[in-house]
């Protein structure tokens, strides 16, 4: 069984929680708790030496990243968030990458500010707007003819994006969704699949 290490508030935790949800792996979630600094300190360091969550034990081989672990656990499970064809696997990697690049960064700075209320200055919000309109901009174009970024079938891509499209439209930013129909019609689909919904505690 999957030893897995992190927090059920935690976006990276649970992009974790819901591939291992769609690849129907047991697993076990050992909360680290923040308040007491648990990730930061033995043994948490030692599965993860940035002192961050995930991470996760598969039979004493340990780690962390969560898109990593989310590629190992799909490889697991026959690849079953993968595609097969070469150029799909390349669109899913290049989606992947745009969430890591220019998703996931400004998004945090939203979610910091309304959600964990770490206060971020005006401008770093601004900023921070205009690159996440962008990137939905970009992410408006495959959505406009198929369900999910790589066609009609959910990958790692759709699962990395899924955590900020949770939490995005509870800050100011929901103005910004509204102009994008064909993201926010992505994200409903991904917010009422049962793995999400039991991540979510719906």
């Amino acid at each position: 069984m999957i030893q897995l290490y992190g927090s059920p508030f935690s976006t990276c935790t649970r992009k974790v929680l819901m591939t291992l949800l769609e690849t129907g792996t047991p697993y076990q979630l050992n909360v680290i708790d923040f308040a007491q600094r648990e990730h930061k300190t033995e043994p948490h360091v030692s599965r993860q030496p940035f002192g961050q969550v995930p991470a996760i034990d598969d039979d004493g081989f340990v780690l962390f990243e969560s898109r990593a672990i989310c590629r190992y656990l799909s490889a697991k499970a026959n690849d079953a968030l993968v595609p097969t064809s070469l150029r799909e696997r390349a669109l899913m990697d290049q989606w992947s990458s745009v969430e890591q690049s220019n998703v996931s960064p400004h998004a945090m700075k939203f979610i910091y500010h309304y959600v964990f209320k770490r206060a971020q200055e005006d401008a770093v919000l601004d900023a921070a707007r205009a690159s996440l309109e962008l990137a939905f901009a970009a992410l408006s174009k495959p959505l406009a003819t198929q369900p999910f970024l790589v066609g009609d079938k959910l990958t790692i891509a759709d699962i990395g994006h899924m955590p900020y499209l949770e939490l995005l439209p509870t800050t100011p930013m929901q103005a910004s969704l509204d102009k994008f129909p064909h993201v926010v019609a992505w994200s409903s689909r991904l917010r009422e699949r049962e793995t999400w919904r039991k991540i979510a505690g719906r």
